[in-house]
């Protein structure tokens, strides 16, 4: 379904003084004009952004928009547990290849933190995702009047639930209202539908984590030995986890070892346990997934995913993303560029990072912790905007 046109907020951009102290050097922004901006969107919410571009630079500068991840995400993206944030490092990188960047709070949100609005209805509307949607058209047509910015010369910047929003937007770009934009950058790629993406979630990436780690001899099995040994190092709520599948005190769980052989077939005996235990056959109402959550996947479903639409987009595309990623995985962003190939494609690129998750920084696979962008990952970046600039 498209996203319908909508009535655009008129730019409301005031710019601070220039700031040169040590302390604006010590955040990143040295050399980086900051100018607060208010984006007027429909049903009434006003979303506080910033547009960021090079001390000294002209009129009429490309801009790049980003489009956060999923959740009540701030226009930094800030992380949890002070891992400091995706946006704010990725707009500077951008900013100093000479480019504008605007950021903006999501629905709902009232500023950094993230804090959020009292208003129940503006954090859960009806039709979640395609809000999400009709709000980031909303962003585009906004910046598209900016004085300082060239609306030819918009990029879409998407992490995780944001490169469904820009591939969807690129797809029809005339539906939302929108100029086509000059490129797309996908980090974390959703290129699976949302359903196959929540399964490896919540199902696949355990069943591949007893593989991988616990599974020493390859055979497909675990003996006791095995299991004991896998736990070691895994964080208490996994191993309670764990513990239950496997475990019946100190000895393999007979209810799992079906053949009562002594070892566990991790895909014949532990997969089904594991499946039950994640209740992903009553999907979208899956254990543990909030009614709110619930809502949005059956919404997002209504839509195209990022192999599907971003083939319908004519200008260039960078994919990136981290091979530790076990909620967007790399083969999501492989199967997206090979489609964008087979669509005759030509200006299109893919960049796998080992050791890089799904907020695009170093850390574990299957027990990884947020982190800020790899430098790696800024330097890529910056490279292909460079080449399209």
């Amino acid at each position: 379904m498209a996203a319908a046109v909508l009535a655009v907020g008129m730019p409301v951009a005031q710019a601070q003084a220039p700031s040169r102290t040590g302390a604006e050097a010590a955040t990143g922004w040295s050399g980086i004009v900051r100018e607060p901006v208010s984006i007027g969107m429909e049903k009434n919410w006003t979303s506080k952004g910033e547009l960021t571009y090079p001390r000294g630079a002209g009129k009429r500068l490309p801009l790049v928009v980003l489009l956060h991840g999923s959740g009540d995400n701030d226009m930094d993206q800030t992380l949890p547990e002070g891992a400091g944030s995706i946006f704010k490092p990725v707009a500077q990188a951008i900013n100093r290849k000479g480019y504008a960047v605007l950021r903006f709070n999501k629905r709902g949100v009232t500023d950094v933190g993230p804090v959020l609005t009292d208003d129940v209805a503006q954090l859960n509307p009806p039709e979640p995702y395609e809000q999400i949607l009709r709000d980031a058209a909303s962003v585009v047509r906004f910046a598209a009047k900016l004085p300082r910015i060239d609306p030819s010369r918009i990029l879409l910047l998407g992490h995780s639930e944001g490169t469904q929003v820009a591939s969807n937007l690129a797809a029809k770009p005339a539906a939302a209202g929108i100029p086509e934009p000059a490129g797309v950058i996908a980090m974390g790629v959703v290129g699976s539908n949302i359903r196959e993406l929540i399964t490896y979630q919540l199902f696949g990436a355990r069943l591949a984590q007893l593989h991988e780690e616990f599974d020493v001899n390859g055979d497909g099995q675990l003996t006791a030995r095995e299991s004991v040994d896998g736990l070691i190092g895994q964080p208490d709520e996994l191993v309670t986890y764990y513990r239950k599948v496997l475990f019946s005190g100190a000895t393999l769980n007979p209810a799992t070892d079906r053949d009562r052989d002594g070892r566990l077939a991790i895909d014949a005996e532990v997969g089904p346990v594991l499946r039950t235990e994640s209740g992903i056959d009553n999907y979208p109402y899956a254990k543990d997934i909030p009614p709110d959550i619930s809502a949005y996947l059956l919404d997002i479903d209504r839509f195209n995913d990022v192999t599907e639409d971003l083939p319908r987009f004519g200008g260039p595309t960078l994919l990136l993303n981290g091979e530790n990623d076990v909620q967007t995985p790399a083969r999501s962003a492989l199967i997206a560029d090979a489609a964008i190939a087979r669509a005759g494609r030509t200006d299109h690129t893919v960049i796998t990072y080992p050791g890089v998750g799904h907020a695009m920084n170093v850390t574990s696979k299957f027990t990884g912790s947020y982190g800020e962008p790899d430098a790696a990952v800024l330097a890529d970046l910056g490279r292909w905007l460079e080449e399209h600039r």
